[in-house]
């Protein structure tokens, strides 16, 4: 494997003193790339969430290499370790225990400090929860996509998080952990209970499982299985249509969606007035919600 990854990704360029952010699997190790394989092969020591995890993947593959312990609660101090590396000329991998560093996992404050010391950092992307739910979701509304992660954990901030969250009538991916799960689907039941959700738990594991339900069938489904409320989620809450435009022929509208995927935002007005004849103000008003966020 090692052979077949330095066949892939032995012809870029590897400088040194460089800060490679690396994607790892979510679960099932066989979704580890090439190029992440030879990067860990090339570095001369990983920054990782935690070591434990991590030994266990370089013992797989095969590698020794030392290691640095970087997660949430000493993130600053071990940035300067990282640091003080690359001002000797090494480069390191940064990894976060599943998933890619600094999204949703450590990562971003030693990603912030090497780029302002002036040290080169390149991302090598890979498995992803966020787009693995995305693409099973098949949410046809949605265009584009927020990322929430975790809400807070609790209290004011967790209820005022997930407000904004509901309010928005955009695509959201929020990740959410076994002992809050049943406490998000009722939420999500109250405040949005008609909007579809594809629940996604334990993605790429044996026990994966991916269900799209009514968020008012949540509750009830995740409490007919005590298996359910295991593992770590992923949840896509689907966007909402656009609403409705009041007197705008169903012709005008097709038209105007058709082309506001191909055009900007007023060329694609204009054309659509010119082409059905309807208003093109309430075209752009149409456009303008079509669009939003």
């Amino acid at each position: 494997m090692r052979n077949a990854a330095a066949a892939a990704a032995g012809a870029q360029q590897f400088p040194p003193a460089t800060l490679y952010v690396v994607a790892t699997p979510i679960g099932n190790l066989a979704d580890l790339t090439l190029r992440a394989l030879h990067v860990f092969g090339r570095v001369d020591a990983l920054a990782c969430e935690d070591t434990r995890v991590t030994a266990q993947l370089m013992n797989h593959l095969g590698l020794d290499k030392p290691l640095i312990a970087l997660h949430a609660h000493n993130e600053a101090q071990a940035s300067a370790q990282v640091l003080a590396r690359l001002a000797a000329g090494e480069s390191v991998a940064c990894v976060s225990d599943a998933g890619t560093p600094a999204v949703s996992d450590p990562g971003a404050v030693l990603v912030a400090r090497a780029a302002a010391a002036g040290y080169r950092v390149v991302p090598v992307p890979g498995p992803s929860s966020a787009t693995a739910a995305l693409s099973a979701a098949g949410d046809t509304v949605g265009n584009g996509w927020r990322f929430v992660g975790f809400l807070p954990a609790k209290g004011g901030a967790r209820r005022e998080a997930l407000a904004a969250v509901l309010a928005d009538r955009s695509t959201a991916v929020l990740f959410e952990a076994p002992h809050r799960i049943e406490a998000l689907a009722a939420a999500l039941a109250e405040g949005v209970p008609e909007r579809a959700v594809t629940l996604c738990r334990e993605l790429t594991k044996q026990f994966e499982t991916i269900a799209t339900k009514a968020a008012s069938e949540l509750p009830g489904w995740l409490g007919a299985d005590a298996n359910r409320l295991r593992g770590e989620f992923v949840l896509v809450l689907h966007a909402l249509p656009a609403p409705a435009a009041e007197g705008l022929p169903a012709a005008a509208l097709h038209t105007l969606a058709v082309l506001l995927r191909e055009l900007p935002l007023k060329q694609a007005v204009a054309l659509a007035a010119e082409i059905s004849g309807a208003p093109r103000n309430a075209l752009y008003d149409q456009a303008l919600a079509l669009r939003a966020p």
